[in-house]
């Protein structure tokens, strides 16, 4: 079956070249064993390569739009071919004069489709194929044009600097959220910019509500409940660095294993509906799902939920994103998944993708 989005509009190009959710809230969530067989959506692939990091069996990564498996597949390659540091480099997450090199020796283990997208785009691979995609370009206007206007280079690393939650909700409350933060912020997070810059208009069709003031409040939460100096997201919207932390596949402790199981990756240009279509029953024990749901509606969301549910084992744990638009399991679906709200609860008030206003996981009966 055909996603819904992809009869509505075209996805083509590289809509992101990172992934905005938090790695370690997916990890602990689903709670990856050895011998695990787990689905994800390749997104910009960082989630789907921490997922390698607890040794299932095998990872598949899916994703209707070829340039996110391109994406996928340099990670991939820039794994196995450079070092840490050079990764680092390549990705944007550090400062180098040698990306085009970079990408030269990763090129060699490239798909010829995965190659011809990443020939055609010298610029960004020289800026760090990190900031490349639409998103992080809609981001990088907000760094460079709107934050300036509200904050001084200065107040910007204070607040990065983090401190006790008591220090940083007075520097919230005091020095941050001034009339000129809320107007900016709220002006550019509106649904009429984040669809004319930053995400494709059709992913707001089953939007209700003031999308800019959920945003904000979830911004609040991370500016104060959460601490920025530990927080790679926050970071890099508000400067382009990850200055004091960084995701959860590019850790040091972390790139030797995946790099170490890279072999048990595979990936193919495939919506969820069309992959589950050809997914063998119960056959499946873990899920990263992104935020695929919001954009279906509520009776095709249901739809491919009960197709999902099918190809299951028993135990078997999902995890997916709600952005603006809620969607859960169905109370017709009690007997096939159970929530597991208290965990999800948790590791959503800690979540440092904040922008999310929920986080789902439920379980296999």
């Amino acid at each position: 079956m055909q996603s819904e989005i992809t009869r509505r509009a075209s996805f083509s190009g590289l809509r992101y070249s990172q992934c905005w959710e938090d790695a370690d809230v997916l990890l602990e969530a689903l709670d990856i064993r050895p011998g695990h067989v787990c689905l994800s959506i390749a997104s910009a692939g960082d989630n789907t390569l921490a997922m390698l990091a607890r040794s299932p069996s095998r990872v598949t990564a899916i994703d209707f739009n070829p340039a996110q498996i391109a994406c996928l597949e340099l990670r991939v390659a820039a794994y196995a071919e450079l070092s840490r540091g050079e990764t680092l480099e390549l990705l944007g997450f550090r400062d180098s004069a040698r990306r085009p090199g970079l990408y030269a020796r990763c090129r060699i283990r490239l798909s010829p489709m995965a190659r011809r997208f990443w020939d055609g785009l010298p610029a960004q691979i020289e800026k760090g194929v990190g900031s490349a995609g639409r998103f992080e370009r809609y981001l990088a206007m907000f760094r460079t044009c709107v934050l300036p206007l509200a904050h001084s280079r200065e107040r910007i690393a204070r607040l990065l600097q983090g401190g006790s939650r008591a220090e940083r909700e007075s520097f919230y409350a005091h020095e941050w959220d001034t009339w000129r933060w809320r107007f900016l912020f709220r002006g550019f997070f509106s649904r009429f910019m984040m669809a004319r810059l930053g995400r494709h208009p059709e992913l707001f069709r089953y939007v209700d509500g003031d999308v800019a003031g959920r945003i904000l409040a979830r911004t609040s939460h991370a500016l104060t409940v959460l601490d920025p100096a530990e927080n790679p997201y926050l970071q890099w919207i508000l400067t382009g660095r990850c200055e004091s932390a960084l995701p959860f596949a590019l850790r040091a402790e972390n790139f030797e294993v995946i790099r170490a199981n890279l072999d048990r990756l595979e990936w193919q240009c495939s919506s969820l509906e069309q992959y589950l279509d050809r997914a063998e029953p119960h056959s499946i024990d873990r899920c990263n799902l992104s935020d695929v749901f919001e954009y279906m509606s509520e009776e095709q969301f249901a739809h491919t939920l009960e197709q999902l549910g099918r190809s299951l084992r028993q135990g078997a744990r999902i995890a997916y994103w709600n952005l603006l638009v809620p969607r859960r399991r169905p109370e017709r679906m009690a007997q096939t998944l159970r929530p597991i709200d208290a965990l999800a609860s948790r590791l959503h008030t800690r979540d440092k993708g904040f922008f999310y206003n929920d986080f789902i996981v439920e379980e296999a009966a």
